[in-house]
């Protein structure tokens, strides 16, 4: 079964639904930085992102230094942005806080 794309209308309806992320200057993906008080916290925080994107068989593309962590969410099988980035982008929001 193929992935499909979000169509443009749909983008712009997640992103509405979600403040804390913005789209990629290309269209193709939404992303979001985050900040911890700590390398511990930021480390926790992605271990709890990573068990339920595993869940999910859907995994972020992203970068922590210290802190911070950088995501990148967009599914390739799909070309840019699709319905199983929002639901992985809903559940790090949640754990966010």
């Amino acid at each position: 079964m193929a992935i499909a794309q979000l169509s443009p209308s749909d983008r712009d309806a997640a992103l509405t639904a979600l403040p804390e992320w913005t789209l990629r200057g290309d269209g193709l993906a939404i992303v979001r930085e985050l900040e911890f008080a700590d390398f511990s916290e930021a480390f926790g925080f992605m271990t709890r992102v990573a068990i339920a994107a595993e869940k999910a068989d859907h995994h972020p593309e992203w970068r922590n230094v210290y802190n911070r962590v950088d995501i990148t969410l967009t599914t390739h099988d799909a070309g840019g942005l699709s319905a199983r980035d929002v639901a992985l982008a809903r559940v790090i929001d949640a754990l966010a806080g």
